[in-house]
């Protein structure tokens, strides 16, 4: 049985800005759900995992960034008919802590870019819009 798919998935996501705070961290997915578009870094949680360890964990794994975690920023019920997927994901406040930005999944992901928050792709995840709409709100 497979997690997001045949049983709802839970998976976390960290929405990381620039140091200037006018950039958002983003990769381009390569798979479902919503392949093509882009995301906040993230990932599924492990049994016996907290949403803070999956996230460092996650966010490490794909960015090369140790990031401390923050305030929750939105919770996601991310069904996606088209994929028959169904995740929920809760987005939070990352700070990058060390390491060295790279893409260690290219299987994974397209690309991994830093955009500005004002000049955004158009094909943004749902988690990653939830969670741009409530950064926007605490503080923009």
């Amino acid at each position: 049985m497979k997690r997001g798919k045949d049983f709802i998935g839970v998976g976390v996501g960290a929405f990381i800005v620039s140091e200037d705070g006018r950039s958002v961290l983003l990769v381009c997915r390569k798979r479902p759900p919503e392949s093509g578009f882009w995301s906040i870094p993230g990932g599924a949680v492990e049994f016996g995992e907290t949403f803070e360890v999956a996230l460092k964990r996650e966010v490490l794994e794909e960015t090369g960034l140790r990031v401390e975690i923050g305030d929750l920023l939105s919770l996601t019920d991310h069904i996606v008919p088209e994929d028959s997927t169904h995740w929920v994901t809760p987005q939070f406040l990352a700070a990058i802590v060390g390491g060295k930005l790279q893409n260690l999944e290219p299987d994974k992901h397209e690309a991994l870019e830093w955009h500005l928050l004002d000049h955004l792709p158009k094909d943004l995840t749902m988690p990653t819009l939830n969670a741009l709409r409530r950064y926007k709100e605490r503080h923009v």
